[in-house]
């Protein structure tokens, strides 16, 4: 299902009262914990993969409308049960399609080097999760895509209490090194934040229209919408030390 999403660069100082705002519209996230502070969040930790002559970054840097990214996520700190999703995210206009396959992050390494899907893939009740693990391996050996960056950072999640197909995170926090391998996708050490200031709100939803109480908060705080990407400013950010000031 094709899915809406607007994302905005907003202020640090803005973020409680925008929480104050949200709160009589949302619950929190069902994948969310409580953290110290009594925010529900979560650790998000996505390995980015791009082909030798970065042609992802290089799409979405000239704004190309219909494009794909491939990328390699997490969650939280590593345990032996720990799961990682294969996940492919296009971009279609305005909208976000995502095709996506689990495993164990432990069978992650032969995986990619033996590509036994059968083997590794976890189906469940999700029958096409086969089929969107092998339209991930089709795209990683076409393009001899490999890891490019890693991003890193927390994300406070909420659902409507209406439609629970809302979705509203702040993402925090977020971080990046360029050219990481497999196996540093649970690391922390020597990653570059990407903002100093700022936090990425981000509004999902499948109906044509934003809810009204959604579209109130954007204009009550004035908030512009942005084509961030995560990836692209991560890479230059961590590449070429380009420090974003807003």
């Amino acid at each position: 299902m094709l899915r809406y999403e607007r994302k905005y660069l907003v202020p640090n100082e803005q973020m409680d009262a925008l929480r104050k705002r949200l709160m009589p519209f949302v619950v929190p996230d069902k994948y969310a914990h409580p953290n110290q502070h009594g925010l529900h969040q979560y650790t998000v930790r996505s390995i980015y993969l791009d082909s030798l002559d970065m042609e992802c970054y290089t799409q979405k840097d000239s704004g190309i409308k219909l494009r794909r990214k491939l990328r390699i996520r997490g969650y939280d700190t590593l345990n032996d049960k720990s799961k990682v999703i294969l996940e492919i995210k296009r971009k279609i206009g305005n909208r976000i399609k995502k095709h996506r396959s689990t495993l164990l992050y432990k069978d992650l390494e032969d995986m990619m080097k033996y590509s036994r899907l059968e083997d590794y893939i976890i189906t469940g009740s999700r029958k096409e999760a086969l089929d969107d693990a092998k339209r991930f391996f089709f795209h990683l050996k076409k393009k001899q895509y490999r890891p490019s960056n890693l991003i890193v950072y927390e994300r406070e999640a909420y659902q409507g209490k209406i439609d629970a197909g809302v979705r509203i995170t702040f993402d925090k926090n977020i971080r990046s090194k360029v050219y990481p391998k497999l196996d540093a996708l649970y690391e922390d050490k020597h990653l570059k934040r990407l903002f100093n200031n700022h936090f990425v709100l981000e509004i999902k939803y499948f109906t044509n229209e934003m809810p009204i109480w959604a579209r109130s908060l954007v204009q009550e705080f004035k908030l512009r919408n942005d084509a961030i990407s995560k990836y692209t400013i991560g890479y230059d950010v961590s590449k070429y030390n380009r420090k974003l000031t807003y």
